[in-house]
């Protein structure tokens, strides 16, 4: 297999890890993975984020309780909304999240948590004055996740981008001492998959993609 070949087959097959064994992550592999990350691109190269990268279990705790919370509020959100479906529909949702909740109650398992934080300062949002959701300032934050996300992949690891944590901030910013103005805007468990990496279900690229128009 060529270069373009295994880059094709590493994307698509970066699935959503929620499960992991307990195999440590050996501290070479770790630095690759947080290197990849660090050569994401960032408007002006300002890289105004950071990774607090947590091996140790009492605080990998902390976090779990923080994060199981927020989790549960989740669950129960969109349980309400399907409170008209069929019950196989139902069953099927609550199968699906079955494994998010694993995820929240043993999170001081996973071997690295990884929290990325960025300064407000130093993203710029080119979009905050048009009437809508800012969205443009993530383009200086989650390209660094997913080039570690990818690389984990290509190194045989797993792991799932998760921003349900980022409502409860200022806990978090306590857990970790991260200073202020500092936010958290993602937090990606990282290790070993239980069980095999996948191929992705996504919408076809004639839905996804539109050439020259919209219509």
């Amino acid at each position: 297999m060529n270069m373009s070949e295994n880059l094709y087959e590493v994307l698509s097959t970066t699935r959503s890890i929620r499960r992991f064994t307990t195999q440590e992550i050996d501290e070479a592999t770790l630095h690759r993975v947080l290197q990849a990350a660090i050569w994401a691109p960032s408007g002006g190269n300002r890289q105004p984020w950071r990774i607090v990268a947590v091996k140790d279990t009492r605080i990998k705790k902390q976090l779990g309780d923080i994060y199981s919370t927020e989790w549960d509020k989740y669950v129960e959100m969109n349980m309400q909304k399907l409170s008209e479906a069929s019950e196989a529909v139902k069953e099927a949702a609550t199968r699906g999240f079955a494994t998010g909740t694993q995820l929240a109650r043993t999170l001081a398992d996973v071997p690295v948590v990884c929290i990325f934080v960025h300064n407000p300062a130093d993203v710029f949002t080119t979009d905050a004055h048009l009437g809508r959701t800012p969205v443009v300032g993530g383009a200086s934050l989650y390209p660094a996740v997913q080039n570690l996300l990818i690389a984990a992949r290509s190194e045989g690891l797993g792991g799932v981008l998760t921003t349900l944590i980022s409502a409860r901030e200022p806990e978090v910013r306590a857990v970790l001492n991260i200073p202020e103005p500092w936010g958290v805007h993602a937090m990606v468990p990282l290790g070993y998959p239980q069980g095999k990496h996948g191929s992705l279900r996504r919408a076809p690229l004639s839905e996804m993609v539109k050439f020259d128009t919209w219509s």
